[in-house]
């Protein structure tokens, strides 16, 4: 399929890589758009809860209850998977794509990892009598936590998706695109 262009003639590709804003690929424009509007989203949660903390000075005893090492640990899994994500967007770069999907394989497992070490402690917490309705403090945790998780999940197949792709050497300029998406979950993760 070709497009009849004022030059000549060209092959037809992806209108996202075609087109840019502002210097900008259209592609990484649009995961921009999407990350701001998700700062919304994590942004009011965070502030509402931090309103909310400094009201009711009782949370910090419903808070001890959480488990600092498995958060620290799904911190050092979320880190180190955010690190292969980089390591893809070198080999896709370097056109390497059966590397780049080997290394966003790794990315996901990582979230896997976090998302099973997540079930395993909301599951203890929950038998503890810490459940959503426990209090103020457990609202916000299992409902900040809970849209993180989906967005983990959300960021796991769309990895797939793109690692599937990067195999075969295709649609390689997306493997940094889910990047920037997965570097974006880390963040919020750290925040929380």
């Amino acid at each position: 399929m070709t497009m009849q262009t004022s030059v000549g003639t060209r092959h037809a590709s992806t209108i996202a890589t075609q087109r840019s804003a502002m210097n900008i690929a259209t592609g990484k424009l649009a995961v921009w758009w999407v990350l701001v509007s998700e700062i919304v989203v994590f942004g009011g949660v965070l502030v509402s809860y931090i309103m909310h903390r400094l009201a009711h000075p009782e949370w910090a005893h419903q808070a001890v209850h959480t488990h600092l090492w498995l958060g620290a640990f799904n911190t050092f899994v979320l880190l180190t998977s955010s690190l292969s994500a980089v390591l893809a967007h070198q080999a896709a770069e370097q056109g390497n794509g059966p590397k780049a999907a080997r290394l966003l394989y790794f990315t996901c497992l990582g979230g896997l990892t976090f998302l099973v070490v997540k079930a395993f402690e909301w599951t203890g917490e929950i038998r503890e009598g810490f459940t959503i309705q426990a209090g103020g403090f457990w609202s916000y945790y299992y409902t900040a936590a809970g849209i993180h998780a989906t967005h983990v999940l959300a960021g796991m197949l769309i990895l797939l998706w793109v690692a599937n792709s990067a195999r075969k050497n295709e649609d390689l300029h997306r493997v940094e695109l889910i990047g920037i998406y997965w570097h974006f979950v880390d963040i919020v993760w750290i925040f929380l």
